[in-house]
């Protein structure tokens, strides 16, 4: 006989003898963690595809860059191009026009041999310049042709950076998607004990974090004016692509805490892994950036005594956390700025 879900417990009577057995089966509140883990899993994954959404902008923005940089680079090129074929087209009109005879034919009918050969040296110059002009022509076309094929290079890796732009925000909206569809499944009620608890926990977090804010007080420098505007932000809301005021994605939050430090960054954790000075874990030192997972797809700012101020992820708020390894994520590098 099959028991519904929807009961509590469900107890198996087994009749042996005298002997009676009962088997508890799985409780409501267990059924609850369990969706509970699934939707922060997703949460995790829609932050890691955001993450990985927001270093293909950041290459994008920089193949862009450099593509416009290219195509101005051509267009002058071609200005250049242009004005060398039209003066090697009035050299030749002009050639045209004279009709001049061999140099031989010249020579036998000059009246003036003398004249002639003063002359004919003089013309020897100016070919010796007209053929230079042709060589500048020559390899300013190479130029353009060279320049032309980069722009369409650059062009086919821009193409590429927008489509993975577009595929990691739309997987990371899908895992949302699929966090929302799992919630909406539960009852009404457990949907709203599920939301009390992580409020509970958020609430527990980020009074414990105030606390652990005051240790930087002492931290001074770069570091300590980029460690002290995270922790400001103690509480705010995680946001995709955020980079405050209000609200943060990981990699926006350090890199407005180091740009009030007078250092700029990208908005991505995996390029901003390769800044700075690289140090080891036990080496660290507050203001220190940690990255996370493999590829990088999170950082956060050290604060000193295992400790680490970040925004995690969605669902979640800028918080104080241990810095080791996060979930399936593990420690993978610190940088120094």
């Amino acid at each position: 006989m099959s028991v519904p879900a929807r009961i509590l417990t469900a107890v198996l009577v087994l009749f042996l003898g005298s002997s009676v057995i009962i088997i508890p089966a799985a409780t409501a509140a267990e059924s609850l963690a369990q969706v509970q883990a699934k939707v922060r899993q997703l949460e995790e994954d829609a932050t890691t595809a955001a993450e990985g959404a927001q270093e293909a902008k950041v290459k994008l923005a920089e193949l862009t860059r450099t593509l416009n940089g290219i195509k101005a680079k051509a267009q002058v090129q071609s200005q250049t191009l242009s004005l060398l074929s039209k003066s090697l087209g009035t050299i030749a009109v002009e050639q045209y026009k004279s009709g001049t005879l061999s140099q031989g034919l010249e020579l036998l009918f000059s009246s003036d041999p003398a004249l002639y050969l003063s002359s004919a040296g003089a013309l020897d110059s100016v070919t010796r310049g007209k053929t230079a002009q042709l060589r500048r022509y020559q390899a300013a076309a190479q130029r353009l042709s060279a320049t032309t094929l980069t722009v369409n290079d650059r062009l086919i890796l821009v193409k590429a950076a927008q489509k993975k732009f577009a595929a990691q925000s739309a997987l990371a909206l899908s895992k949302l998607k699929e966090a929302e569809i799992l919630l909406s499944k539960l009852k009404k009620v457990d949907r709203a004990r599920l939301a009390k608890l992580a409020a509970q926990q958020e609430d527990a977090d980020q009074a414990s974090s105030l606390v652990a804010a005051k240790s930087a007080n002492k931290v001074s420098g770069r570091a300590g004016v980029a460690l002290k505007f995270a922790l400001k932000q103690i509480g705010d809301r995680y946001v995709f692509g955020a980079a405050g005021l209000v609200t943060w994605d990981c990699s926006g939050l350090t890199m407005r805490a180091y740009q009030a430090a007078g250092v700029s960054l990208p908005h991505s954790s995996a390029a901003q892994s390769r800044m700075g000075k690289q140090v080891s874990y036990k080496s660290l030192k507050p203001g220190d950036l940690l990255f996370y997972g493999r590829p990088v797809s999170h950082v956060g700012i050290y604060l000193g005594g295992g400790k680490m101020v970040h925004a995690p992820r969605s669902g979640s708020r800028v918080k104080v956390a241990a810095s080791g390894s996060l979930g399936s994520k593990p420690f993978v590098g610190a940088r120094r700025f």
